[in-house]
């Protein structure tokens, strides 16, 4: 197969697929490219089957440095582990394309997209998505594709359609989209407090963006595309499984009713093990199929609580669709923390902490986008007792990586501006237990710490996990699910916002088809959870606290002349060593002017703000200084009126009478007052002895 090249009109821009040049030994390889933003995806599948009860899937997302003529910093010089953001865009390409596979696939399937030339402008995690989908729909392995995805942002009252960089930054929300020619399988992104009816518009404006992109894979695979293997059908013993639900249904309907986790994990495993004891006492031969009634038991569960559900209204844990459990939150829980805080939402906990520092906390990013500062982090954590399990801890996982993030975009809308609040923020959120949505915990738990610390935020933030439950027709929106109703669902999504609007939404749909009416209804019962659970919070704290914690550095920032930086930081750095040492406060200075200066005691750090105005002050016009005579010419003598800051006295300007010789006046190491009469543009003073005597005397 030669070089094929097929275009779309995508957004803006033009969107240009090609495969048979690159990767041919790929099962399935193309090129995706936007403006100059091209990316290199392929997908290779395993000759054998796996022993795995999951699909071995495995996406990565590399960026090469080289793509944007950068080479990568550090002491090896070329790329390594991949950064936060990859693992970001994996998970984009990863969530949608997932439900695709068969769910019985045990062959190992790896995507690889790697960023090969990156423009600035176009966003390659776009390229990359609909690379993944048009390699994959080429391939010889089943999927059941093609997907496409595109960012949409509403910027001045209009959706645009895959923005520039600069256009998102103004943007009231973006949104990441991905779905099939006829339904939506994820939604990813956030919002300045957008309505509900606005995302709505958004997701919709970008699945009817997307079509000629699906439209261009199916013709890709028309022309090029292999035969897909083959996948076994599921094989069913229509007798034995009639015979696992007579022995065990009645027995998993009460189990799954258990209200508590451990308890209801504890009664449907008894179930499961009394149905296949009674089936083994009647048929001994059964035996030798216990892993086969396992996986019938495992259906038979899940179709009890779907059908209890959508038929009956009623949840595993007694709930109606629209309840949302009982909610806790305490604040001051760590007392030498700058702010804590736990969020406890029936049997899910996190615990917030926030952590106030200075510039030099801020957090550097060198990406494809180059170097950058951020200071706002949040980070969660996912320990394994939260779910009571043993397990090695291995570092940061994605998952932990994809909460997080997700939480920071939900939390980021209502921080103050850095401009008006210069610290670095640092959220961290152990998840202490876990049973449904701790990210949302996370986003709670984290609010209420700030408002603790004392951080101007906005407004409160909370955040709840929604669920589907779709049979035919019938259906059920389920509000603050439960980690089993997240399972078995159809949808699950998670709502982020203030009582003013969703500042983030994640959302993954496993069905085909879902009418946008029940999207709509199913975003307006989020509305009405998320305000509950603000009210709940309300109870505890309302608003951020008028001062800082305690605990908490006090920084103050000042401006300076940028041309007298010189003379805080001093001769090798010096000056401002001294500051420091004498103090004890941290101090920053950038090149604007701007100086930061940090101190847990707030009185050390007004002592060092004296320091540094006093080495920076400029000379006022009209103002009396009392200063020290640094040197004595035949013309007149040179004050130091400020540190490090000399003006001249003219010999005129000594005293009310003719001077003959300054030395009459004035010898060098004098104290002397003067008044300031100008200040010439190159910063040359002229002061004054007579005009201070004469104002003393009107005095």
């Amino acid at each position: 197969m030669g070089k094929t090249t097929l275009k779309a009109q995508f957004g803006t821009e033009t969107i240009i697929i090609e495969t048979g040049y690159m990767a041919k030994q790929a099962h399935g390889s193309v090129l995706v490219t936007m403006g100059e933003t091209a990316v290199l995806v392929t997908v290779c599948g395993g000759s054998s089957d796996r022993p795995f009860d999951f699909l071995p899937l495995t996406v990565e997302y590399r960026e090469k440095q080289y793509a944007a003529g950068k080479i990568p910093g550090g002491y090896f010089k070329r790329e390594g582990r991949p950064g936060p953001w990859e693992i970001l865009n994996a998970r984009i390409i990863d969530r949608p394309m997932r439900p695709l596979f068969p769910k019985s696939w045990r062959k190992e399937i790896q995507l690889i997209a790697t960023v090969v030339s990156f423009d600035g402008k176009n966003d390659p995690a776009i390229c990359a998505l609909v690379g993944a989908s048009a390699a994959t729909h080429l391939s010889d392995i089943p999927f059941a594709g093609p997907i496409a995805g595109c960012r949409v942002a509403l910027v001045d009252g209009e959706y645009v359609i895959n923005p520039s960089f600069a256009q998102a930054e103004k943007a009231s929300l973006e949104l990441v989209v991905a779905g099939t020619s006829t339904a939506i399988t994820m939604v990813e992104g956030a919002g300045q407090e957008a309505s509900e009816q606005e995302m709505v518009d958004a997701i919709y404006a970008a699945h009817e963006a997307m079509q000629p992109i699906i439209e261009l894979q199916e013709k890709l695979r028309a022309e090029h595309g292999k035969a897909k293997q083959t996948v076994a059908p599921e094989q069913v013993d229509v007798d034995l499984f009639h015979k696992v639900i007579d022995v065990s249904v009645d027995d998993l309907a009460d189990a799954v009713m258990t209200k508590e986790k451990a308890d209801r994990k504890g009664q449907i495993k008894a179930a499961k093990k009394a149905a296949i004891a009674a089936l083994i006492a009647e048929d001994e031969s059964l035996a030798e199929r216990t892993d086969e009634i396992g996986e019938y038991l495992e259906r038979v569960t899940r179709d009890v609580i779907r059908t209890m559900v959508v038929e009956d209204k009623v949840r595993i844990d007694g709930r109606k669709p629209h309840h949302i459990r009982k909610i806790s939150c305490d604040v001051d829980v760590l007392p030498r923390t700058h702010g804590s805080a736990i969020f406890t939402r029936g049997e899910t906990q996190a615990l917030g902490v926030v952590t106030l520092g200075t510039r030099r906390d801020e957090q550097r990013i060198d990406n494809l986008h180059g170097d950058s500062f951020v200071p706002f982090m949040l980070h969660y954590n996912f320990p394994p007792f939260s779910v009571g399990e043993a397990r090695p801890l291995r570092g940061t996982s994605r998952r932990e990586i994809g909460h997080g993030n997700l939480a920071q975009r939900g939390v980021t809308p209502i921080l103050p501006a850095h401009e008006d609040f210069t610290y670095t923020i640092r959220l961290v959120s152990e998840v202490l237990e876990s049973n449904g949505s701790s990210s949302m915990a996370t986003v709670c738990a984290c609010s209420l710490a700030m408002m603790a610390a004392g951080v101007p935020t906005k407004r409160p933030v909370a955040g709840i996990a929604m669920g589907l439950i779709k049979e035919g027709d019938d259906y059920a929106i389920l509000s603050d699910i439960l980690g089993d109703e997240d399972h078995l669902g159809d949808m699950d999504f998670k709502v982020v916002g203030t009582e003013e609007g969703i500042t983030a939404l994640q959302m993954d749909i496993k069905i085909k088809g879902l009418p946008r009416e029940v999207l709509t209804k199913a975003l307006e019962q989020a509305r009405k959870g998320r305000l509950h659970i603000l009210k709940e919070m309300a109870k505890t704290i309302a608003e951020p606290r008028k001062d800082l914690s305690r605990n908490a550095p006090r920084i103050i920032a000042t401006y300076v002349n940028p041309d007298r930086i010189r003379d805080i930081i001093g001769p090798g750095g010096k000056t401002i060593r001294g500051i420091t040492e004498q103090t004890g406060c941290s101090i920053d200075v950038d090149d604007t002017g701007k100086v930061v200066i940090a101190s847990p005691d707030e009185e050390a750090a007004q002592r060092a703000l004296q320091i540094v105005e006093s080495l920076t002050e400029e000379a006022e016009v009209g103002r009396l200084y009392t200063g020290i005579v640094r040197k004595v010419t035949d013309f007149g003598a040179f004050v130091e009126i400020l540190p490090g800051t000399d003006g001249l006295v003219h010999i005129s300007e000594l005293a009310d009478h003719r001077v003959d010789r300054v030395e009459d006046i004035l010898v060098e190491g004098d104290e002397v007052t003067v008044k300031c009469l100008n200040v010439d543009r190159n910063g040359k003073i002229r002061l004054s002895r007579r005009a201070a005597l004469a104002e003393a005397a009107e005095g």
